[in-house]
Formats: C-alpha cells, structure tokens, sequence
C-alpha cells in the first residue's frame, strides 16, 4: 500500500481510543484499548510493517468519498464506478444500548452496495505493539482471530476468509441491497467463547451510536455563523476525550511530521495541561460544561499526587500516570520516509510555566459560566498561585517545548500574570482567603518586567524570549487574556511586524502562520515545519478584538478566518501544521487547532454582530 496524504484520513472513535479511515477504505490507525496503547493498525507510520484494514472494491479505480453521518461521528466512505456504487460505514459503538461499550473496543464496518454489482477485497493485517510483536492468525466459525502475547482480537463475519501471510483476505460479490459486515473486537487472551455476529445488534448500535452523537451536540449552545464547522470541531474534541477519567488527549496520533522527511515527529496521545485548558474553555463556551467539569476533576486528581514535590507536570497520561518516557522505534521507517518513530514524550520532565496560566483562565471561567468552585479546590488552585509566586522569574523551556536550553520566554511570564490576576478575580468574587498583597504584588512585577524586558523598541514589537529580537505568535495571547488592549500601541506594533512575510521578518505567508522562524530561532531541533494552524486562529481573533474599535481590522479578521476555513480536509479535521502545498502536517487531528477555531469563530462571529 502506498501511503495517503495525512488529510485524506476521517476519525471514528468511541472515548476511549480511535481509528484513521482512508479516503481508500482502509483502517491505517488503531490503538487499543486506549488512545495511548500499542497500536495494532498502524500503516500511516509503516505501510509494509505497520499493519491495516482495509475494505474497498478490488477495482482500485473507484472514485472515493468520505462525509460524516449529520450531527455524529460515523463516517461513511462512498466508492463510485461506472457500473456500481457503494457505501462503507464505520464507527465504534457507543450509546445506549450499543453492544459491549464499556469492556471491550471494537470498531464496526458494514458496505453496502447501492447500485449495481461489485467486487471487493477485504484485508485485516494486525501488527500488535507498533509491529514489535508476533501473532497467530487462527480461522474460526464466523471469523477470524489474531493471537499474540498480551493481546487478542477477533473479526467476525459472514464472509469466508482466508489466512495470507499474518492476516486474513476475502474477495466477495455484492449487488444492490446487499450488504456485508465486519466487526474487529477486541478479546480477552483467555476469553473461550466463540464468535458471533448478529445483524441485528449491530443494526442496534448503529441506531445508538447516531442517537449518542446527535443528542450530545444538540447540547451546543452556539447558533452563530459557521456553525456547522463549529459543531464539528467540537465532535472531534468530544473524541479526543477520555471518558473514564476526563482526560483529553492533544492529538488522536504519534510521529506525524512536522516536514517531511524531518525529525520534528512527537507522540501527542496523552493529556498535556495546556493543551486540556483550552478545550476546556471551547467547551464552555459551546454549553458543555460537563466536559469542563471532568477535566478539572481529572486535574484535582495529578494536582494531588504531583504538586507537592515541586511543579505541576506538563502532561499526563489519561490516567494519570506520570512517566511518559520517550522511546524511538528504529523498525518503522516512520510517514514517508519521516524518522525516527517516536512513542511517550520527553517533555513531560520539562518546565513549562505557561500551563499555571491556561489552567486558571479555565477555572477562572468555569467558576464564572459554570459551576462555582469550592473551598477543597479553591486550597488547591492557592497552593498552586503560591508556587507561581516564588518560581515566576525562573527560565523554562515555554509553550512550543524547545529542546535548546531554558530561556525567559516572554508568553511564559504572560501565563504567570494570568494565573495570578484570575485567581485574585475569583478571590475577591467568591471572598476566598489568599494572601492578596503578595499575589499583587508579584503580578504588578510581572506586568512591569514584560513590558521592560518582552519589548523590543527595535523591532516595534514583544518578542519571544528576553534578549532577543525573534517573534513569537504566542504573544498575540496578549489580547486574548485581557493583558493589553487590543488598540494598545505595543499590541498593534506587534501584529503588524508578525502579518508581514518571513522574506520581511513577519510570520504570515500565504494568509497562514508560522509559530516563530524555524531558520533563526534557536529550538534545539533540525528540519523545517509548516505554518501553525491555532497561530492563524488567533491571528485572526487578535484582529477580530482589535476590529470591535477599527472596522478594516474586522474586515482583515474575517478574510484570515475564512480562507483558514479552505485548508480543512474534505471533513472539517485539521493537523498541527499546513505545509506550502496545502497539505496536512504534524498530528491528526489535533485539539489545539479546533479548539482556536471554535474560539475565533464565537469572538468574530459576536463582533461582526447579527447576520444581515
């Protein structure tokens, strides 16, 4: 198989982990149990090694298409011929009533053909633990079952399969009506029963899961423009969540790269403090604050075992486990030709003082639009602002996660005067006890040494660390957190030099955003990147705040915002990254980006005022 353009994938999942459908039929992603398991699919990485499930017509020539179910996360792939037509539909069962939703994964692929008479080759080829391990491939009645050491799964269905290799084929005719279903399950190594496939339950939790979908959305509270690609950013949030326990997970995949070719490859499935606040926010600004609510339990739960010991950890593992260890797997010869591999992250042992910042700002706002915090909490969220107090003036390695050095980043020392100024908002709404005269005084300093030191006079804008003289799209936080106005000659100075192009020491090209040059600024990192897609978002919100005073600003806003519309896939996801050509980058999809959407959407959409 060769390999697809990262944005030719559609997303299925079931809150607990999820799969990457082709445009071509072909499940190239899978972990199990959980979004940060071992793989068992895993061709996007791979496509000899890697292992996949794909269902298509045996006529590669089919037109393809993909589109989602309306208001849900089913996904239907339509392949199209001269003298036939079919639709596969995938998901993963959730909802009432849906079959085995809480002990044991499984994903559910029905085809059926629509007109005409077609021919299709069916392939399953697992390769548990990222390839690593070897497995038995066993035919069995109604299906098939692969063994390997620590993991088991079974494939049920009607149709005969044959082993080829460490997998199973089938080639098998349909005409109109008819339709043939495949069920992957997960199985427990020591579980006897045999399998079974009954049309009928799956009938039923295809029924369920649109049902589980439809009602959950129907709880979005924003009726605004572009609320269809509002509504799916928050779908693709609402997958990335681990239910269980309220984690959510930056990305639904590892070692995407950032350029081709290049060693800019990181695991994103695990729930970075960052990256969970922002959703968090999203979320609440759509209506759902029970999501908001089970992340800031999921955060009470790390603040408790981690915090004493010293700063809180970047990220965690969605149960909350603390080591992440990073590991590079030299068997895979990584997307395109993209190495190394890599699994667990090493940043988890960095400091990062930003997150005290997005953190707060999420409790700050969940205390204010959602549910009112209390005392238990409150003594947590104190002992964390305290530590922000004594540690705000120490160097770190900031927000974009550099690998050369610790340095005074100017975004970092923003997000400690954020989480000084909300906790002293919620103290002073709710009368919490703080100890006020500290708290202000260290976020005066603040203000005051970015101001003295995050400024350069030269360069007509705040730059990204102390010292230097390199932009950093973060910055533009600085209206988005109430920091400066929007109309604040320094705030505008410094939108101004990131809109110009790279050739001109500005960050934009092609109406995109690159998070800061990758050529000048000192990262620790080789290779080139793409342009940053949540950095475009908050370009474009930092205009639309700026546009509510100066209508041409609005304008600008809205043009930025909506040609960043134009370079989702055909589904609405986005990666990380856009590259020069357009194409998808880093991992997919990635929360961070569609949570800077919904959130530019809703500000720019409230600026522009009523349609009409």
């Amino acid at each position: 198989m060769a390999y697809q353009p990262i944005e030719n994938y559609g997303l299925i999942g079931d809150m607990r982990t999820v799969a990457l459908v082709a445009t071509n039929g072909s499940i190239d992603w899978l972990c199990m149990p959980r979004f940060d398991s071992p793989s068992v699919f895993a061709a996007i990485l791979d496509d000899k090694k890697g292992g996949f499930f794909r269902v298509a017509p045996a006529d590669e020539q089919a037109k393809c298409k993909q589109l989602y179910w309306p208001d849900t996360n089913v996904l239907i792939t339509r392949f199209l011929l001269a003298d036939g037509a079919a639709e596969l539909t995938d998901f993963m069962p959730v909802g009432e009533g849906s079959t085995q939703r809480v002990d044991r994964r499984q994903i559910i692929r029905r085809v059926t053909v629509t007109r005409g008479s077609i021919e299709f080759l069916m392939e399953c080829r697992p390769a548990f633990d990222y390839a690593r391990a070897q497995h038995e491939t066993v035919i069995v009645p109604q299906g098939a079952e692969f063994r390997s050491q620590n993991a088991q799964l079974g494939l049920a269905t009607d149709i005969p399969l044959q082993v080829d290799g460490s997998g199973v084929v089938a080639r098998f005719t349909l005409n109109a009506g008819e339709t043939a279903t495949f069920v992957l399950k997960e199985r427990d190594p020591n579980e006897t029963r045999t399998l079974s496939l009954s049309e009928q339950a799956c009938e039923r939790a295809f029924r369920a899961t649109v049902a589980y979908w439809r009602h959950w959305i129907s709880g979005c509270t924003y009726s605004g423009r572009w609320r269809e690609i509002v509504e799916r950013s928050a779908l693709v949030l609402k997958l990335l969540t681990y239910e269980p326990t309220g984690a959510i997970v930056a990305a639904a995949t590892c070692s995407l790269p950032e350029g081709l070719g290049g060693k800019r490859n990181w695991d994103y499935r695990y729930t970075w403090i960052r990256d969970s606040a922002f959703t968090m926010y999203a979320f609440l600004r759509l209506g759902f604050k029970e999501e908001a609510a089970a992340f800031l339990r999921f955060v009470a739960g790390v603040a408790r075992d981690s915090h004493a010991a010293g700063p809180l950890q970047v990220l965690y593992g969605v149960d909350g486990r603390m080591d992440i260890g990073e590991e590079v797997l030299q068997h895979l010869d990584g997307y395109m030709g993209s190495r190394p591999v890599r699994i667990g992250n090493g940043a988890h042992t960095q400091l990062q003082l930003d997150i005290y910042g997005e953190l707060m700002d999420g409790v700050y706002l969940f205390n204010k639009y959602g549910v009112p915090i209390g005392y238990e909490a409150w003594l947590r969220i104190r002992r964390l602002v305290d530590w922000v107090c004594g540690n705000w003036q120490r160097e770190d390695e900031g927000v974009w996660e550099v690998r050369g050095g610790a340095r005074h980043f100017v975004y970092s020392k923003l997000m400690c005067w954020v989480a000084i100024d909300r906790a002293l908002r919620i103290a002073e709404d709710r009368s919490f006890p703080a100890d006020r005269d500290r708290w202000l005084k260290t976020r005066d300093a603040i203000y005051n040494e970015i101001m003295e030191l995050g400024w350069n006079a030269d360069r007509g804008a705040f730059v990204a660390h102390y010292g230097s003289d390199d932009l950093d799209a973060a910055n533009l936080m600085m209206v988005m957190t109430l920091f400066l106005s929007p109309l604040d000659r320094r705030m505008m100075s410094t939108v101004d030099a990131i809109l110009k192009p790279p050739a001109q020491g500005g960050l934009v090209a092609n109406n995109l955003v690159y998070r800061y040059n990758v050529g000048k600024f000192m990262d620790g990192l080789q290779g080139e990147e793409g342009t940053f897609n949540i950095c475009t978002f908050w370009l474009a919100e930092a205009l639309t705040r700026a546009g509510r005073f100066e209508r041409a600003r609005l304008e600008d806003a809205r043009l930025m915002f909506e040609r960043m519309l134009g370079f989702s896939n055909h589904l609405g996801l986005y990666a990380e990254e856009t590259g020069p050509r357009g194409e998808a980058l880093g991992n997919f999809p990635q929360a961070f980006t569609h949570l800077a959407l919904i959130s530019a959407a809703v500000n720019l959409d409230r600026a522009l005022g009523p349609k009409g």
